[in-house]
């Protein structure tokens, strides 16, 4: 079988010298279930006549096969650990040193993992950790997956339905992000409030898997207001430069143009950067309570414009590092030993 586009999804089709002319393809989908599965499948129909049968594909991978692949995984991930994590850590660009405090039980490269993504990003270690936290049990992972790499959404976001699989309530991200606020400065961390989704891609396009979550989950406090206020108090406390605002995700990889910056400052974004808002979709999707930090790695003026490099990015990340990592430790400290579902 070979594979098309239509409306988003990707379809799988007979090979057939009929499919010369894609345009006068017509796709009526019908739903079928499968005890706890669910896929969408299609009849392909030209003229009225039914062709064949197709798979509606969420990502390029079907739902039915993406479901399979988070079971296999989290129960692979399951038979090595002792603990099931309360809490789930993603860290982004040069920021994986920033788990240091963590108590190391175990850990394992992303290719080692089954059907799990592999970084191809410098800075992003590749690493996936379990272990103790302040006496929290989490599950942390260095390094990340973008669009940019060419990763579907469904690709994006598979870490955020393994750590769901494994009980995971509450996700802490970290990011590199450009500054767009004119009161911000390099080596800030922002604590993110609420973003601004442009990537143009979401991962819930597609059928819903129903025990994952809602069809349509409401996003008005998608980042918690606790955790939020954990990280403000820490950040007092340890006298980090603080910062909270909205942050704007972009698929990438080109940088913003100065017209881009205008644009992005006109419609209320402080920070920008090219991860975290398909994490976070997935998250609040399964029912997590969020938390996010940017580094402020440069600011961005479009009367001024500067080049930004990956390497002055790292750079400043990696500096910003130790104070993420202060406010981490606090911020899981300061959660409350898990009582059913109710962890603050």
């Amino acid at each position: 079988m070979s594979t098309i586009s239509l409306g988003g999804y990707q379809v799988d089709r007979l090979k057939s010298e009929a499919f010369c002319q894609p345009s006068i393809w017509i796709v009526a989908t019908c739903l079928y279930d499968f005890g706890c599965l669910t896929e969408k499948q299609c009849w392909i129909m030209i003229s009225g006549q039914i062709l064949g049968v197709g798979e509606i594909r969420l990502g390029g991978i079907g739902m039915k096969s993406y479901k399979l692949r988070v079971v296999e995984t989290a129960e692979y991930l399951k038979s090595h650990i002792n603990k099931s994590p309360e809490i789930g850590i993603l860290t982004g660009t040069g920021l994986g040193n920033s788990l240091g405090s963590i108590d190391i039980d175990i850990s394992f490269n992303y290719k080692n993992i089954p059907n799990f993504p592999v970084s191809t990003v410098q800075a992003h270690l590749g690493k996936l950790l379990f272990g103790g936290l302040n006496g929290k049990p989490v599950i942390a992972m260095q390094g990340r997956f973008h669009l940019y790499e060419g990763y579907s959404p469904a690709d994006v976001t598979f870490p955020i339905r393994i750590m769901q699989k494994l009980g995971v309530k509450i996700l802490i991200l970290t990011n590199a992000a450009g500054g767009l606020n004119p009161d911000f400065k390099v080596g800030d961390i922002m604590i993110i409030k609420d973003h601004i989704n442009l990537t143009g891609s979401n991962p819930l396009i597609g059928p819903n898997e129903d025990i994952w979550g809602i069809r349509f989950p409401d996003m008005s406090k998608a980042y918690d207001e606790k955790l939020v206020l954990l990280a403000e108090n820490t950040g007092a406390k340890a006298g980090i430069r603080m910062q909270k605002g909205v942050y704007a995700g972009l698929k990438g990889p080109s940088l913003e143009t100065p017209a881009e910056v205008r644009f992005l400052k006109t419609i209320g974004a402080e920070a920008v950067g090219f991860s975290t808002v398909q994490e976070v979709i997935s998250a609040v999707h399964g029912g997590m309570r969020v938390l996010c930090l940017s580094t402020i790695t440069n600011i961005n003026d479009p009367d001024k414009p500067a080049p930004a490099t990956i390497e002055e990015i790292i750079s400043v990340a990696e500096k910003a590092a130790p104070e993420l990592e202060t406010i981490i430790n606090d911020v899981v400290g300061g959660i409350k030993a898990r009582k059913g579902d109710n962890l603050l």
